[in-house]
């Protein structure tokens, strides 16, 4: 790769993305009823869940007591957005500072990922309604939910093994296990790629951060 990269190329990436992201989840939505899947290899299936809450299925109202599930949902949209204004500022400061190319992309692969699930979030109560045994319509006289209460679409499933565990494992012998089992979306593939570029390239994506901290500064004496 080369040493830097366009904040235009990086847009345009960003794009490609979030186009991907969201043509595969309005297909998804307006074609399958919740739960419905399609066995594409032993390996690999096509199945649509929603998440209502954080990574893995997580809620916010399950770290924090006394809070209900619509202001915590409501909480974590807007903890997002206040996110993504952050990554996307952190994108733009890092091309004007002519950062590396892997920190630009690593960026730009978190930023679009983002961006695509909040998508989800904010606008998909109003513009679908629901998936309980029935395939969904776009732009219905009524959404599922409100403004800021979308659930996410996920559709990618690999359940690479399945099987009963050896009873000799500890607390989980003899339980029935996949691997993998959590269900996940183009986006969630993007920010996971953006992370893992940043962990694996560490040195590389921070080089020259690292250059400017290292070079000595010189003070003309008055």
């Amino acid at each position: 790769m080369g040493n830097v990269m366009s904040l235009k190329k990086a847009t345009l990436l960003i794009i490609v993305i979030l186009l991907i992201d969201q043509i595969s989840k309005f297909y998804i939505k307006t074609q399958f009823a919740l739960h419905h899947r399609i066995e594409v290899f032993d390996w690999f299936q096509i199945l649509f869940v929603e998440n209502d809450g954080m990574a893995w299925g997580t809620k916010l109202s399950d770290f924090i007591t006394g809070i209900s599930d619509r202001t915590a949902k409501l909480a974590l949209t807007i903890f997002r957005i206040v996110a993504v204004v952050g990554i996307a500022y952190w994108l733009v400061t890092s091309v004007k500072k002519k950062g590396s190319r892997i920190l630009i992309v690593a960026i730009a692969l978190i930023f679009a990922g983002a961006l695509g699930n909040i998508i989800d979030s904010v606008f998909y109560g109003l513009i679908f309604n629901d998936s309980h045994s029935q395939v969904a319509t776009f732009l219905p006289e009524a959404g599922y939910d409100t403004l800021f209460h979308g659930k996410v679409v996920d559709m990618l499933h690999f359940p690479i093994w399945q099987g009963v565990l050896p009873n000799w494992m500890p607390f989980v012998g003899g339980d029935y296990f996949t691997f993998f089992e959590p269900v996940f979306n183009v986006a969630d593939m993007a920010i996971s790629s953006g992370i893992g570029l940043l962990i694996v390239f560490n040195k590389k994506a921070f080089h020259q951060e690292e250059e400017e901290l290292e070079a000595p500064v010189f003070v003309e004496n008055e």
